[in-house]
């Protein structure tokens, strides 16, 4: 068994280097939530040195709320932001010899996106426009993985080692109680049953089926790096294989 191990980086935490030595992917903040062009450059090259795929993480305009701020913008503006998020950042891949891999919103346009079908078709459309060959990275089960499915877009269907679950497979927003799993054996509990078994149980004791293709480690907590080691030490240990 294979599994695919992603970080969201160049936010501004002083672990990048150590966690891009534990993860295959790494989504790489294009400067509308976090980041600029020094960052983007420098998580490149740390992906690159330690054969990590690279990938873009665009965002609605709003760096004051880390991205996080609901916004209904009309498609056509999504579709060139993502345009000018992404192309900014393969731009630099290509400069490193690299090549960007995949795509993976962040914040409230990857949860937005997750819903909405009009919002999701138009980053979709933004990223096939970029490169056909590029992966588009989502929500387990949502409309931003049948958006790329519906264009031709190969898919890559994300679970969350360290975010509370509702029944309908959507995560928990953050601003309710159940949102982040703190305790690490829970949150390992959790990975395993979702990449083993393709289910999980939700905050109201449900399971429900995901897919799980890729998982997601958060970079920013205060435990994360000693979490990622643990992460991989138990995907060893049950014999799964961590892959881009």
């Amino acid at each position: 068994m294979m599994i695919d191990l992603n970080a969201d980086v160049g936010e501004g935490c002083a672990s990048d280097a150590q966690l891009l030595t534990l993860v295959s992917s790494a989504n790489i903040a294009c400067g509308f939530h976090a980041g600029d062009a020094r960052t983007m450059l420098d998580c490149v090259r740390e992906s690159l040195k330690n054969g990590v795929a690279v990938g873009a993480h665009p965002s609605f305009p709003d760096r004051d709320n880390f991205g996080r701020t609901a916004m209904q913008l009309p498609p056509e503006t999504v579709y060139a932001q993502t345009l000018y998020q992404v192309g900014a950042l393969a731009a630099i891949v290509q400069a490193e010899g690299g090549t960007l891999r995949h795509v993976k919103p962040h914040g409230m346009l990857y949860n937005q996106a997750a819903k909405d079908a009009v919002l999701a078709e138009a980053i979709a459309k933004a990223v096939l426009a970029i490169s056909p060959a590029l992966i588009l990275v989502g929500l387990a089960g949502s409309e931003l993985i049948r958006a790329g499915e519906r264009l031709g877009l190969a898919t890559r269907q994300e679970v969350f080692a360290d975010r509370g679950y509702q029944a309908d497979g959507q995560l928990v927003p953050r601003s309710q109680p159940g949102a982040l799993i703190t305790d690490e054996a829970q949150a390992l509990a959790q990975t395993l049953e979702m990449v083993q078994n393709g289910r999980v149980c939700s905050v109201d004791g449900q399971w429900t089926s995901v897919q799980a293709q890729t998982v997601c480690l958060h970079g920013d907590g205060e435990h994360a790096l000693a979490f990622a080691r643990r992460l991989r030490n138990a995907f060893m240990t049950q014999g799964i294989v961590v892959q881009a």
